[in-house]
This record gives structure tokens, sequence and C-alpha cells, in this order.
């Protein structure tokens, strides 16, 4: 079982001037038989915020995989990149350079989106664009590919494909 934590990130969902759509459309796709959310919160568009929520939920609770959603645009407010590169040790360009390919066939604007991913411990952490639609169509690509990946990370698997 692969332990979850769900990361929205929006100023005004952290006031309740936003219902968050996002982070529940995440936790209805994740297969419950191979994903299992065990953290979710809300914040707000904070660099120290949110850097502290991804340490605490890789180092503290040692979830496998970390999913943001939000804060990864132009606006001034969007750093969920910037606290995310911060805290990693390793990148994985990878699967935000499939995120945005995919998304480039449905619609120009994926050019835009600055999300990355990268490693902290055992924990893969993963920024998914702020609206439910782009965040789903994004967890739809990578998600064929995380469980080998995080068997891996975890020591769970061989490195190699066989």
């Amino acid at each position: 079982m692969i332990k979850v934590g769900i990361l929205t990130i929006s100023d005004k969902g952290s006031r309740g001037e936003r219902v968050d759509g996002t982070g529940e459309a995440i936790k209805k796709e994740l297969n419950k038989e191979e994903y299992e959310v065990e953290y979710y919160k809300i914040i707000p568009d904070d660099l120290e915020k949110i850097q502290m929520e991804l340490i605490h939920l890789s180092d503290e609770l040692k979830v496998n995989l970390v999913l943001t959603n939000g804060g990864t645009g132009f606006s001034q407010r969007d750093v969920t990149p910037e606290a995310t590169m911060k805290v990693i040790e390793k990148n994985v360009p990878g699967i935000a350079e499939a995120m945005r390919s995919a998304s480039l066939k449905i619609t120009p604007k994926a050019m835009l989106s600055r999300a990355v991913s990268g490693i902290r411990r055992e924990t893969l952490i993963v920024n998914l664009p702020g609206s439910p639609k782009g965040a789903i169509e994004n967890l739809q690509v990578i998600l064929p590919a995380l469980p080998h990946g995080i068997e891996i990370l975890t020591g769970k698997a061989s490195e190699c494909a066989r």
C-alpha cells in the first residue's frame, strides 16, 4: 500500500473562501487498493509553510508520495516549485516533463506550468496543477509508473526493469 499525503496550496482555500475541488478529485482518482491517503491539508501559498509541510510529510509521517496541487503558475504568490526544490534531495525531471508533454496535447497553456518533482528521503513529491481537470489529467499520465518508482525508492524492488 502506497501511503499518500495531499497538500492543496491555496490562499483562498486555506481561509475557507474556496472549496477544494482539486484535493478531493485527487483522492477519488487514486485506486483505493493501491493508495491510502493518510494526510490531507489545505495551506496558503507561503514558501516556508509549504517547505515545513513537505518536510513533515517525508521526515516525520514518512509517506511514500506527496501530491501537491496549486501554486505552479506565474502569479507572484505561486511558490510551490521553489518550496519543493528547497526540500528535495534528488530532482526527478521526467515526471514533470511527462505531465507537461501530455498536457501540451490538450492545451498550449501547459507550457506555463512550473511544476517539479523530486525525492526527499523515501518520499516522492510531485507538483500538480491547481485545477481539478488539470490535476487529474496530469495524475493519469504518471500513475502507471508511480508504483514501480516508489517500490525502488523504498527498497522493495530491483532498480532494473525485468
